[in-house]
């Protein structure tokens, strides 16, 4: 097996040469593999391009996005034919978001973040979350609601009051979402933020966010989650990454697809929430699960029979 990867190696395959260490180095890398059901984690160029030719398509790409009438087909074939080069900067350099703002600026936005989760998973990003979240919809509110009426977690009240307020399809899903991390007794506060839209900078907002959302409304916010959402954005490293998403749920499927585009780790205060949203909502890579999701996926598969 070792001359097989030595052979791979010397061939160039991508996902070998990722592991070799660089002369000198004496720590081990850490390991860059698959963890989240990607099909495509670190692909093979295409057939006959180089990396020269990859690299003048991405600066065809800069020149495209300065256009004041975007050619969204032209960029989409822009970003494709990229793909490789763009998997190994991300999964082997891993820069800064400020570093990838530069090199790929067309990358962050909804188009681009659905398709380039598309190209790693073969999955429609929206399609797949919102599918599975209707799904399980019903049965997770009647599980916050049981929890509530038991007092084994008071937190939820709130979030159930917004829907005895005004109980839209909508207002369900954000529910469901914003309760998620509640009911399996996570910390959101870093992760998910609320905020007045003519009220605090941004700054103060983003400070210390790494991996998260932001949700805009106006005024003051007396519930668990506005009903008239103006704004809402996706953040990593202190910076706004993704905004103008129209709706909370459209907002988590964003994160989700950042997360994947950019090779980021689930933030560790609401890991098992992303993990849920993964394996049992799009039921990516769903037979390996920790035992709390594994618990809960059990409690709803029994309560639907």
């Amino acid at each position: 097996m070792g001359n097989y990867r030595q052979r791979l190696m010397a061939a160039g395959c991508p996902e070998v040469l990722v592991y070799k260490r660089k002369k000198g180095q004496t720590n081990h890398k850490a390991i860059k593999k698959s963890k989240k059901g990607e099909i495509h984690f670190l692909p093979d160029p295409p057939e006959g391009q180089s990396a020269d030719i990859s690299e003048e398509k991405r600066k065809t790409m800069l020149l495209e996005v300065q256009k004041r009438d975007l050619d969204l087909q032209h960029l989409d074939e822009l970003m494709m034919a990229t793909f490789s080069q763009r998997r190994k900067e991300i999964i082997g350099d891993e820069p800064l978001i400020s570093e990838l703002l530069d090199r790929w600026p067309a990358l962050f936005n909804e188009r681009q973040i659905k398709a380039e989760f598309c190209r790693i998973v073969t999955a429609d990003l929206l399609q797949s979350f919102l599918d599975g979240l209707d799904a399980l919809m019903s049965n997770l509110l009647e599980f916050y609601k049981a929890a509530v009426s038991s007092n084994r977690r008071l937190t939820l009240s709130s979030v159930m009051q917004c829907l005895n307020k005004e109980d839209t399809n909508q207002n369900r899903r954000t529910a469901a979402l914003l309760g998620l991390p509640l009911f399996l007794s996570e910390d959101t506060s870093d992760i998910i933020r609320m905020c007045d839209v003519h009220g605090e900078t941004l700054d103060v907002l983003m400070k210390g966010k790494r991996v998260g959302i932001l949700i805009g409304h106006e005024g003051v916010l007396h519930d668990a989650f506005p009903h008239e959402i103006i704004n809402v954005a996706v953040v990593v490293e202190e910076a706004v990454v993704l905004h103008e998403i129209r709706d909370v749920p459209t907002g988590f499927a964003m994160l989700m697809g950042t997360i994947y585009c950019l090779n980021l780790q689930y933030p560790h205060k609401m890991k098992y929430s992303f993990e849920f949203l993964q394996k049992v909502v799009m039921k990516m890579n769903p037979d390996q699960c920790s035992a709390r999701v594994h618990g809960l996926r059990n409690k709803l598969l029994r309560f639907c029979l």
